[in-house]
Formats: structure tokens, C-alpha cells, sequence
């Protein structure tokens, strides 16, 4: 039987189908940021750091609500294959992958609660093994 694309429904490291890999949070990970998080969904590791800004971008001045936006990196061995830097700003895939952390973390969060501050997420890939997005938003 075939099922999701592996033999008798097991994925490539022994896994069901249906089984999620291992998740942990390690709080407090950097202590000299405002919030952080060491995240581990199996092999991939994420840290996320937050950091709190007293202000907002210019489109959202005297509206009373703040600001949410993130930044993603991986390291260049993060992966099987090194990654080079992204020194002259991020690229198309790393511009999408920021947006939709952002977006998503927008969604969940009451802007009005900030007042008029930032909150700039900087998520940065340890260790890629899959799920590496969705490892920043958690």
C-alpha cells in the first residue's frame, strides 16, 4: 500500500503518516532579547528572538495600534547543502517566507494591545529538516 507517497503508509524516518514529529520549546533561549524561543519540530531548530521597538512604521502613526513583522534567515550550514548569505538584503523566496510569518502573527495577535509600538521577530534556521516555516511561526 502507497499512502502518502511512502510504502505501507511510513514516511522516511519511520513515521506514520499521520504522526507528527517531536515538538519542544525552550523558552527564554537568548536571555539579552525581550522574548525568545528555541524551537524543535524533529531535526529542524529555530530560534526566534523578539525584540520591542516604541514605534511603529509611518503608515500606522497617532492610529493607536502597533506592529508585528519578522525576519527569516537560515544559516549557511542549515541545510545538506551550504546556503550562501543573503548579503545584499533578502531574496524573492526568504521576502515570501518573511511576509507570511508576519501575516500570520498579525492574525493572532491584537495590534490595538501594542499601542504604538513594534514588535520585530528575527527567526534564524539552525537546522533545516523540513517544516522550517511553520517551526518560526509557531
Amino acid at each position: 500500500m502507497v499512502e502518502g507517497g511512502r510504502r505501507g503508509g511510513r514516511r522516511a524516518d519511520g513515521r506514520g503518516a499521520r504522526h507528527l514529529r517531536p515538538v519542544r520549546l525552550v523558552p527564554g533561549f537568548l536571555p539579552p532579547a525581550e522574548g525568545s524561543v528555541l524551537i524543535e519540530v524533529g531535526a529542524t531548530r529555530v530560534i526566534c528572538t523578539a525584540t520591542v521597538q516604541e514605534s511603529v512604521p509611518p503608515f500606522l502613526r497617532g492610529q493607536g495600534r502597533g506592529w508585528v513583522t519578522a525576519e527569516y534567515a537560515m544559516l549557511p550550514r542549515s541545510a545538506a547543502e551550504r546556503i550562501e548569505r543573503e548579503r545584499r538584503g533578502p531574496g524573492g523566496r526568504t521576502h515570501e517566507i518573511q511576509r507570511l510569518i508576519g501575516r500570520s502573527l498579525r492574525a493572532a495577535i491584537d495590534l490595538a494591545a501594542l499601542g504604538e509600538r513594534s514588535v520585530l521577530i528575527d527567526c534564524d534556521v539552525l537546522q533545516a529538516d523540513g517544516g522550517t516555516r511553520t517551526a518560526a511561526i509557531t
